[in-house]
């Protein structure tokens, strides 16, 4: 019975002794808390709008616990950082600082931190910088480095056109709820970039100009580390040509990661109205079709049209004529993706006359063996299906005794030893990365959208 009873009494001290050593504190100054990181690295935020919320971990590998006198922003509430500390809130009213907190010993604590910027001033993001500063008991300092860059720009809500208006700005301009263009008027966008919010999008009833501008997804930060949103297709619904609208023109503008880049709705067709000139433009990373129309006469001169979920090019009747452009079907996301172009003289059981489809001097390639995609309403010898190819690289089975509709092609073929994505400057799968300039060891040479340079 005593043999137990002190056996007992050892178990129970020993049990003692190690919560006493695990709640042990100590002042040393050697003592010192490891971070997860040195300094957190913002994405790019437009100012007043929150940034994503980024995180680290605070670890205590000493023998005792260490007690954390303060956790403090070096600039107070001045930058715009907001900080949770082990579920406390740095509130911005009480000096930014939180106090007493402990990290036992082999235990950590979990930060997060967010901005929200205020505006700055400039047409330029501008660098924010801060620190977090943890001060031991010991009288010891660490410090994570905070940074991110803010951004001013200009918020426009349910935006509406009603009368002819020129927009010119140096700071970007961001649309929720959507831009429109009614019937009575043309809206003019030069050297200005356009970002729109999930959902947002352009409906142009009047007519819309464009030159030099960019627009696409307001999304500004990550995906992952290595994917940015803004290689993401879909973040938002792109442009609607609807049924009243005409004399729309985009020069020297970009299109990307939208819905379905342009969609020019159906019409009756008139050979006198041109609906959509596009110039030295490009749209690319759709969610759905890059330029999709319907019974619309289109000119596309010097255009690339690429990555896309649906078609990058789809042509149902109207007058098409495409001159030195690059469509590339290399979108990344799934294998049930469209062709590089498709022309038909109808949609379904509806009949769209084919006036007119011509392309001159261009590159279509993609991932499949065949991209070219030309359908007849099977049956119908009436609808018109009028089409001509000359002076073009395709990637399709060669047609043969044809020299009517194809002339002077580059029949591209899987066993061909340049093909594909191997004509460009740089098709990077991995990390989403695409450059659709001509490689030195092309055999586009002088064709496609861009000049090739040594």
């Amino acid at each position: 019975m005593i043999r137990r009873i002190l056996f007992f009494m050892l178990i129970v001290l020993t049990g003692l002794s190690a919560c006493s050593d695990n709640d042990s504190f100590t002042t040393s100054p050697t003592a010192t808390l490891t971070f997860s990181t040195d300094s957190v690295k913002m994405d790019t935020v437009f100012s007043t709008v929150g940034s994503r919320t980024y995180d680290f971990w605070v670890y205590n590998h000493s023998r005792a616990g260490v007690r954390i006198q303060s956790v403090r922003l070096r600039q107070g509430n001045q930058t715009g950082f907001r900080v949770n500390v082990d579920g406390s809130y740095l509130d911005n009213s009480l000096g930014s600082v939180v106090t007493d907190l402990e990290v036992r010993r082999d235990d950590s604590i979990h930060v997060f931190v967010e901005l929200t910027a205020p505006e700055n001033g400039q047409d330029e993001p501008q660098l924010i910088s801060d620190d977090l500063i943890f001060t031991l008991e010991s009288g010891v300092e660490q410090r994570v480095a905070l940074q991110g860059c803010s951004w001013d720009a200009v918020f426009m809500h349910d935006w509406v056109i009603s009368s002819n208006t020129t927009i010119e700005s140096a700071k970007p301009i961001i649309v929720y709820g959507g831009l429109k263009v009614d019937s009575a008027a043309t809206l003019t966008v030069k050297n200005t970039t356009l970002f729109f919010h999930d959902q947002a999008g352009v409906d142009v009833y009047g007519t819309l100009k464009t030159e030099n501008t960019l627009m696409r997804g307001d999304r500004l930060d990550h995906m992952f580390d290595y994917l940015p949103y803004d290689r993401v297709s879909g973040q938002w619904r792109g442009i609607r040509i609807h049924s009243s609208s005409f004399g729309n023109e985009l020069i020297s503008s970009e299109i990307r990661n939208a819905e379905d880049g342009i969609v020019c709705d159906s019409i009756a067709f008139n050979s006198d109205q041109q609906r959509l000139y596009m110039e030295r433009s490009v749209v690319h990373n759709c969610k759905g079709y890059g330029l999709l129309t319907y019974n619309s006469q289109v000119d596309l001169v010097k255009c690339q049209f690429t990555n896309t979920l649906g078609d990058c090019v789809s042509v149902c009747g109207g007058a098409v004529v495409m001159k030195d452009c690059t469509l590339g079907q290399f979108y990344p996301f799934s294998a049930a993706r469209g062709a590089a172009l498709r022309f038909a003289n109808y949609d379904g059981s509806q009949a769209y006359p084919l006036h007119a489809f011509q392309m001159t001097g261009s590159i279509v390639t993609g991932y499949a063996d065949d991209v070219v995609m030309g359908e007849m309403l099977e049956g119908d010898s009436i609808t018109p299906f009028a089409y001509y190819f000359e002076n073009n690289l395709l990637r399709m089975p060669q047609v043969e005794n044809d020299t009517v509709n194809f002339v002077n092609i580059r029949w591209e073929t899987p066993d061909d030893s340049i093909q594909g994505k191997q004509h460009f400057r740089l098709v990077d799968e991995d990390n989403l990365m695409y450059d659709f300039h001509l490689d030195s060891l092309s055999t586009a040479k002088g064709l496609g959208c861009y000049e090739y340079q040594e």
